[in-house]
């Protein structure tokens, strides 16, 4: 009797141990699946095609990601998209890259498109070298805004050293104190939006200021994280810059945790 009543109370342990462990896996939130980012890209200037796979290929070793990419353009200056038309452009994605060059488009309603996706949707944006130029002959500073500088011109190629100057921050992670550029062009930057907080900085050869090179952005409560760096394949073959890709992409997808 003695062992009957053992082996009854050990498979009702078995079963409320059983529903224990089933319950708490059924509270698990589901994986939500790769991240949803779109590559906005094209014009002129640069090897797009050649920075896109470097970029992706990258970022999607450390993150899971579902890449679109529109690469549009070819290599002009005042393109347009008609994907902005759409007001809801950007509410499919988790995060937008902007690795663009259309320096002469000044249709301020056609901008605005872009700029509006993103607060409407509140999806974060990363900004990558030539997006800073993009835009740059408009009066209007809807764009300015979004990216969290402004600049409309740059130094020569040259390897420029690198100073931390939020070292800590997140996406910053894994970053050297002592990094150099590969050859890369240093963009000036006239003014720093109040909503901007910049990372890094790189001195002129030039004019020996220092300006902004990493950056992030409150976009009316939209996180955009900036780099003016970006201009050569070699600089895309370097796997510290792959690595601040990376890590600004985590940051402009998690926010700081």
């Amino acid at each position: 009797m003695k062992i009957l009543r053992s082996i009854v109370y050990l498979l009702l342990a078995a079963f409320l141990a059983s529903s224990l462990t089933a319950a708490h896996h059924g509270n698990k939130p589901e994986s939500s699946g790769p991240v949803k980012a779109l590559i906005i890209t094209g014009g002129c200037c640069h090897n797009y095609h050649y920075q896109t796979s470097a970029m992706t290929e990258g970022i999607s070793k450390v993150v899971d990601v579902n890449w679109t990419i529109l690469h549009e353009g070819g290599t002009g200056k005042d393109h347009q998209s008609a994907f902005y038309e759409d007001p809801n452009w950007a509410k499919p994605f988790d995060v937008v890259l902007h690795n663009e060059c259309f320096a002469k488009n000044v249709d301020e309603d056609y901008i605005k498109k872009i700029t509006e996706g993103h607060k409407k949707a509140g999806v974060p944006g990363i900004v990558i070298h030539c997006a800073m130029h993009t835009y740059r002959d408009i009066e209007a500073n809807d764009w300015r805004k979004f990216l969290g500088v402004t600049s409309k011109r740059h130094d020569h190629q040259s390897n420029y050293k690198v100073k931390l100057e939020k070292p800590k921050h997140p996406a910053l992670t894994g970053m050297p104190k002592n990094w150099v550029t590969q050859m890369d062009e240093l963009y000036i930057i006239e003014k720093l939006w109040p909503s901007a907080t910049a990372l890094a900085t790189s001195v002129s050869e030039k004019d020996g200021k220092s300006y902004p090179v990493v950056w992030v952005n409150d976009f009316e409560g939209t996180r955009v994280f900036g780099t003016t760096y970006g201009h050569s394949d070699e600089t895309f073959q370097d796997p510290v810059f792959i690595n601040l890709l990376t890590q600004g992409f985590i940051w402009a997808v998690e926010g700081e945790k």
